[in-house]
This record gives structure tokens, C-alpha cells and sequence, in this order.
């Protein structure tokens, strides 16, 4: 099993390559569109078959990715 940080590696950020988006491994795949396609239901299976440039771990990453930046702190202003 390959650990988070081997994960993250597959995930590349370049200005001139969807907006500076998140993408897996430097192909035009954004994490976000892994990430929409989870969300609505369809199984790594079938992600898989539908983008076929993508692998399992690229999946994975994508969700690894979600997790460490969504784990920070929002403050909130009190009324």
C-alpha cells in the first residue's frame, strides 16, 4: 500500500495547465473532477473505465489530496 505522501506526489499544480487546478499526474484530469465523479456515486471501476488515463492510486491521491487541504482551521466572527 502506498503511503499519503507518495500519494501527494501524484498530484501536480502548474500555472499554465487548468487554471494552476490540481491535476493528476500532469495530465488534464483535475482532482476536482475525480473528486465530482466520487461524489456522485460511481465506483473507482467505473472512473476507471470512463478515464482510462487514470490508475487506482491516481483515485486515491485525488482523495488524499481533498483530505489534507481541507484540515484547516476557519475562523468564524462572532456576533
Amino acid at each position: 500500500m502506498t503511503n499519503t505522501a507518495e500519494l501527494l506526489q501524484r498530484i501536480t499544480v502548474r500555472p499554465g495547465q487548468c487554471g494552476g487546478r490540481p491535476c493528476v499526474r500532469g495530465i488534464r484530469i483535475r482532482v476536482i473532477d475525480v473528486l465530482e465523479l466520487l461524489a456522485s456515486g460511481m465506483s473507482h471501476e467505473e472512473i476507471l473505465k470512463q478515464l482510462p488515463d487514470l490508475e487506482e492510486e491516481d483515485i486515491r491521491a485525488s482523495l488524499a489530496y481533498a483530505a489534507r487541504y481541507m484540515d484547516h482551521p476557519r475562523l468564524v466572527a462572532s456576533a
